[in-house]
């Protein structure tokens, strides 16, 4: 039971994870939070900014490299998301809430799509939750397979080309802040906490809005 804790504890934890699991338990992360419908638990983009700062330490792999094996295992994981939109999709939209699944996060997903379409699929990369039911609800609502490639990949190539990136030069310019990684994941994670918060209450708002 204490090692299935540690465990998990090192799959929720930016930095343990890279500095354990090295790049092939990164981008299995990757591709089960953009793809799995419990994959909204693990830190997705304080992973890609740590995954930039350790590039050249605890990860030894070239940083294009990286960028582009993290593209493609979250192109992955939406293709995944979207076949098991399409194929589980009218059970999904009914299932009761459990551990890893909750309804309110397929609403909050469903009413970011129809609000943006299509470029919900870039957009939604950036944001906690979203990221991994956009796909599934894509899937559920049949969007043409191709159409939602094109937005994948788009999305794909700019979250992991944007965050990476941006870790690696933090790095770079600022040697110390690889000492203080815990304060830069906070920062990420309430950042992309607060856009997601403010984008619930704004649909909370809206939701109301009719009834007054």
């Amino acid at each position: 039971m204490e090692q299935l804790k540690e465990f998990f504890e090192i799959l929720i934890n930016s930095e343990k994870l890279i500095h354990y699991g090295g790049l092939i338990l990164l981008l299995i992360v990757i591709f089960a939070e953009t793809g799995l419908v419990f994959g909204f638990i693990f830190p997705g983009d304080a992973l890609l900014f740590t995954a930039g700062l350790l590039c050249g330490s605890d990860l030894m792999v070239n940083i294009w490299l990286l960028v582009i094996s993290v593209a493609a295992a979250a192109v992955a994981g939406n293709v995944t998301g979207y076949y098991t939109g399409k194929y589980f999709g009218h059970r999904l939209l009914n299932k009761k809430d459990t551990l890893f699944f909750k309804q309110r996060h397929l609403e909050k997903s469903r009413a970011y799509y129809e609000k943006y379409g299509g470029v919900s699929l870039i957009a939604g990369r950036f944001i906690p939750v979203v990221r991994t039911f956009v796909p599934i609800l894509a899937g559920a609502i049949n969007m043409n397979f191709w159409k939602f490639n094109f937005f994948n990949m788009v999305g794909a190539a700019l979250w992991s080309g944007t965050l990476i990136p941006l870790g690696y030069l933090v790095g770079k310019k600022i040697p110390a802040s690889v000492d203080n990684i815990e304060y830069f994941v906070l920062g990420i994670t309430t950042i992309t906490m607060t856009i997601l918060i403010r984008g619930i209450v704004k649909m909370r708002k809206k939701e109301k809005s009719p009834e007054k």
